[in-house]
């Protein structure tokens, strides 16, 4: 007997199995408070599974750490922009324009390589059962 998910739909793999796991990508979000230093602190991450159109972001800033490689950083600002990612990833009106993009376009968008003082890093990949337990397990392990 197959597991429905919650949208009902079924993952099948390649030759027609089901399967419980869908493969997900992820990036770390981090805060690079001196470009020239070259420090970050680990302060969320975004998950995107396409075969369940899921999308979302979660931050757990230390600012403790933050501050002791940047005493001058605008702490008010990093929450903000980490704020705007997880806004951006639920998607909607309150994220503007963007906001009603696909999640892959989403995700693609969030994840490009930009010189801000808050970047994402690398995207890596996985096979997980639940992509919202996922966005958890992965802030306890890298971010936490």
């Amino acid at each position: 007997m197959s597991e429905r998910y919650p949208s009902g739909t079924v993952t099948t793999g390649r030759v027609g199995v089901e399967r419980d796991r869908a493969v997900f990508e992820y990036a770390l979000l981090r805060v690079v408070p001196c470009v020239e230093r070259g420090e970050c602190v680990n302060a969320g991450v975004i998950v995107y599974c396409q075969e369940r159109a899921f999308l979302a972001a979660r931050s757990a800033l230390d600012e403790g750490r933050l501050l002791a490689l940047d005493e001058g950083v605008d702490l008010v600002g990093v929450r903000r922009a980490l704020e705007a990612v997880e806004m951006m990833c639920r998607g909607g009106d309150e994220a503007g324009a963007a906001g009603r993009e696909r999640p892959g376009q989403r995700f693609r968008w969030l994840t490009a390589p930009r010189s801000t003082i808050v970047r994402a890093g690398e995207i890596h990949g996985g096979l997980t059962e639940d992509p919202e337990a996922e966005v958890e397990r992965l802030l306890d392990r890298l971010v936490r």
